[in-house]
């Protein structure tokens, strides 16, 4: 009887279901703001759907959101705030919001249903949320207070005086419906309530150019408020604001830390709604109190010194006596600097990993090997007397005598040390204010051999959804795409870093713009870099040029207070416009062109200004420093010379902004732009190349090459970096593209199939050889294990992206000085562009990935290769294996994205799609074949292709 029942009742939910729905097309993964439930600032958030439906050849014609005061409004399908009713349109990501105004503090609900392309109504999707924040500084009662602590710093080679410690009690007299926390700290914080760590983030709310900029973030606290009495607590760090910075004690600059402010600061408020409906705010002023505590030392650079005996217990909750505490310190703000809602991801620990080794040193002394190089902390676990102190040393390598290598850390002090309270239990402790890039920890001080668990590594990075999978049947590529991977991890924090270990931790631009689309392939960065382009936008020079790494404090005098040589450099500056552009293409974001149009612009009338005839000449750029600009960065051999890798990055940067500006109605400009170009290619071809297509410099200009860039190498025109780059910016076309690929050929060609490329030539160089048909060399540069390459790396031990091609050999050592040798590095990973893209064949013909073309490079050295692509269109799938005389693909296409997929064969009836012949499916359209390839068009589904040859 019972299953009669559930017939009946399936029955009638299939056909309710029918009722209102013909297709099973349904949106998932909704999203706003490129966050799912996200709090927002934007009065007209973005909102994206991803699609899911069976079949083929699946896609969406119209659309209609719902957005809504309440759930049970939803369930009713009433969008009170906003129905967009039907609309005739294929868009899934960037719809903008056309509802009603909302309140600050205003959380919003929202559904979503499609129509497929037979006009047949599909489900609703399940109900997503946004809730808006605080748009403008008057919505704000809070007042930044601190404590200097300056005084208190112990003497010695560095200032590190111990966190300030906050607190408040507060009485909530009411049932409470909702709280939230809205928070923001110049410098670091850790805030409590009630004795709870409020979220798992670190390094709230990032580095920004604190005199124009500060972020914060906000966080759901109605179930750790208690009716009756509360107490809210912080600990606060120097971080970014106050704290050391970059290489500034290295090179001797009198400024070396404190550059944007003299001590940590907190503004945070809780905004309280009682069942009752009445609300109360509670908030950082001049009552609160401060005293210090058990973190005695904190710094990005330094590390952290922990002494667990001046914990004062119970300082974060209710009943502390804080009589002994003194009153805290108000800082008026600056009127003009914007207060925002944090735009990234937090950086949170995105990994946890266990030790790999332990080794005894010495008396007291072990080593641990964590058997990967990551950036992030320690967790330790260990019961000791009250008074022991363990002290940890960071390394990414050891010397071959098994050492720990510490002379690339330069001036980083990178030591952690914490003082015991001699609890009963094991003591758990881990670092809030630094974190390190490491594989390998020295500890000193331990009584006896430690036991496994005893450490635990903590990975950080800005917490960014996984996006790419690669694997081949080649042990060496698939240990470097994991090096690749851990790499951005490593420097994805917060802002793209060039290194997370030793007195830098900087967001260069080059090493930033070269990577900036193999990132896209590891993680959805949008939010990362909607965060880090305002950056750039904020640290732009008054002369136009974006700065050589951003963010970048200034001094009094308007220059670099790290290092004033800081400047702008060709290769590096064009950050601006080139990581503005794979937002723009690969998420398919108009809005960050618009928001940024003011400074590209300005950028582009610099360019321009050292090209008045089209050309930039050699010695143009001179007025950089170094001389020339950083140029070819880690090159072997001879130097590109620069300015004329600097004219073809003023073209490449040229198209894309007659794209951006022609995308987003601006016309007039779009034309500017295309016309500039043709000056461009006119002026290139005239000046630096000779009449049989092959690049020419005039290497007077750079004599013996005194100021410039390891000028003592000499300089040339015609090299792989030359060559790769005029092919990759498009500044070479027709003939003369067909040439200068011919010459880059050759140029791998006579160096044993072995590079030459530095950080501005490697990123361009396997898809130039690929794009002029030189496919074979591009596999060969990839698998090489021989130095120079990525191979020679991984055989070599690496788990990470090295700064140099050869920062160490097992049998040499380290072969450079160690103080310019990182072993985390992205720059180099920027090949992994071409895997995704080439190998993989995965690419965008249009704007966020709606249209793409799977088009693997099938060559010797690999038999088989697969991976996919999470797009903001959704996922992506290929792969493909050489089995006897067959190609078998597999191909993943999502819902409303058309792909033109490329089939190496020249025959269409040697291939089949899912077990028939190419022709014979109505699902398949425009099949053509060509010479060496047969293409058609495929819609959403998934296929295997066998191709017989």
């Amino acid at each position: 009887m019972k299953r009669v029942k559930l017939l009946w009742l399936l029955c009638f939910t299939l056909i309710s279901m029918q009722s209102w729905a013909n297709t099973d097309i349904r949106p998932v993964y909704l999203r706003t703001e490129y966050k799912v439930n996200p709090f927002v600032e934007e009065s007209s958030p973005r909102l994206s759907w991803e699609l899911r439906a069976s079949g083929f050849n699946q896609s969406q014609q119209a659309y209609r959101i719902l957005v809504a005061s309440s759930i049970a409004n939803l369930n009713k399908h009433i969008g009170d705030l906003w129905d967009s009713e039907k609309v005739e349109s294929n868009a899934t990501n960037q719809v903008s919001y056309q509802g009603k105004a909302l309140q600050p503090g205003q959380k919003v609900y929202w559904k979503v249903k499609v129509w497929n392309a037979k006009n047949e109504e599909g489900l609703w999707s399940t109900i997503n949320s946004w809730e808006l924040a605080k748009p403008t500084k008057s919505e704000w009662t809070a007042e930044w207070i601190g404590k200097d602590l300056n005084h208190l710093a112990p003497k010695g080679e560095y200032h590190l005086p111990p966190s300030p410690y906050l607190r408040k009690e507060v009485k909530v007299t009411k049932p409470v419906k909702s709280a939230r926390l809205y928070i923001s700290s110049l410098g670091l914080h850790n805030f409590y309530i009630n004795g709870e760590k409020i979220g798992k983030d670190y390094f709230g709310s990032g580095w920004t150019e604190y005199n124009k900029r500060v972020y914060y973030n906000v966080y759901d606290v109605s179930k750790n408020l208690q009716q009756g009495n509360n107490a809210f607590g912080a600990i606060l760090s120097s971080g970014w604001y106050s704290g050391y910075l970059a290489y500034a004690l290295l090179v001797g600059t009198p400024q070396v830390d404190r550059f944007y402010g003299n001590f940590p600061l907190l503004k945070a408020q809780v905004d309280v709604e009682y069942a009752d409906g009445t609300k109360e705010v509670f908030y950082t002023d001049k009552t609160w109190k401060t005293g210090v505590g058990a973190v005695i030392e904190s710094d990005f650079l330094q590390g952290e010194t922990h002494d667990a005996r001046k914990d004062p217990k119970g300082w974060n909750k209710v009943g502390f006596d804080d009589n002994q505490w003194s009153a805290v310190e108000v800082v008026a703000d600056k009127s003009d600097r914007a207060l925002e809602m944090y735009p990234s991801n937090p950086v949170r620990v995105v990994k946890e990993l266990p030790i790999k080794s332990i080794k005894k040193i010495a008396d007291g002394k072990y080593m641990i090997d964590f058997g990967q190089n990551f950036a992030g902390n320690i967790r330790l676990k260990h019961k000791a007397k009250a008074g022991e102190k363990l002290v940890f040393r960071f390394g990414e390598m050891l010397h071959i005598d098994g050492k720990l290598v510490t002379e690339n850390l330069r001036r980083a002090r990178a030591i952690d040390t914490y003082i015991f309270r001699g609890d009963a239990q094991a003591e758990v402790w881990s670092p809030s204010f630094t974190f390190h890039g490491f594989q390998f920890v020295e500890v000193s001080g331990l009584k006896e051999e430690p036991k496994a668990d005893f450490l635990t590594g903590l990975a950080l990075s800005s917490d960014l959804e996984t996006a790419g999978t690669f694997k081949t049947d080649n042990d060496m590529l698939n240990q470097l795409y994991s090096n690749i991977v851990w790499t951005q991890l490593a420097n994805y924090i917060d802002i793209p870093t060039d290194c997370p270990q030793r007195d830098e931790r900087i967001g260069w631009t080059g090493d930033a713009q070269v990577y900036m689309r193999s990132a896209t392939f590891n993680n959805d960065v949008a939010p990362f870099h909607k965060k880090w382009i305002k950056d750039l936008n904020d640290s732009q020079w008054e002369n136009g040029a974006y700065p050589v790494y951003a963010p970048i404090p200034k001094n009094d005098k308007g220059l670099a207070a790290i290092r004033p040589s800081d400047t702008y450099s060709p290769g590096w500056s064009e950050a601006g416009i080139i990581c503005t552009y794979e937002i723009f293409k690969g998420y398919n974001d108009h809005r960050i062109v618009e928001e940024s149009l003011p400074y590209m612009t300005k950028f582009m009338a610099f360019l321009k200004s050292k090209a008045p005839q089209g050309a930039m000449v050699e010695g143009i750029w001179e007025d950089a420093t170094p001389k020339g600009g950083f140029g070819d960065w880690l090159s072997v051999g001879q130097k590109t010379s620069p300015d004329l890798v600097a004219n073809t990055y003023y073209y490449y940067c040229t198209k894309l902004m007659a794209e951006m500006t022609r995308a987003i109605g601006k016309d007039q400009l779009a034309d500017a732009y295309t016309k500039d170009l043709e000056l461009i290619r006119a002026g290139f071809k005239k000046h630096y190349m000779d009449e049989n297509g092959k690049l020419k410099i005039d290497e007077k200009v750079y004599g013996n090459g005194d100021g410039y860039v390891e000028g003592q190498n000499g300089f040339s025109g015609h090299t792989q970096t030359a060559y790769a780059n005029a092919i990759y910016s498009g500044i070479l076309d027709g003939e003369d593209a067909i040439k200068a690929g011919q010459f880059l050929r050759d140029l791998v060609q006579s160096n044993g199939d072995k590079l030459t490329t530095g950080f501005l030539g490697f990123k361009p160089l396997l898809p130039a050889l690929s794009k002029t048909g030189s496919v074979d060399k591009a596999y060969k540069l990839i698998l090489s294990e021989e130095y120079p390459s990525l191979g020679y790396e991984v055989v070599n031990g690496a788990t990470s992206i090295w700064e140099r091609w050869d920062s160490f050999t097992k049998d040499k050592g380290f072969v450079h000085n160690a103080a310019m040798n990182s072993f985390s590095h992205y720059a180099f990973g920027s090949v992994n562009e071409w895997m995704f893209q080439n190998l993989l064949g995965i690419s965008a013909t249009a704007n966020g990935y709606s249209e793409i073309q799977i088009k693997p490079e099938i060559s010797s050295g690999i038999n088989e290769a697969s991976g996919s692509y999470h797009s903001i269109s959704g996922k992506i799938s290929s792969s493909w294996k050489k089995t006897g005389n067959k190609i078998v693909q597999h191909i993943e296409i999502p819902v409303n994205v058309k792909a033109t997929c490329y089939f190496p064969t020249a025959n269409a009836s040697k291939v089949s799609i899912n077990g028939k012949s190419l022709n014979s499916l109505s699902y398949v359209s425009n099949v053509k074949e060509g010479a060496e390839q047969v293409t058609a068009e495929l819609g959403s589904g998934k296929y295997e292709v066998v191709i017989n040859n």
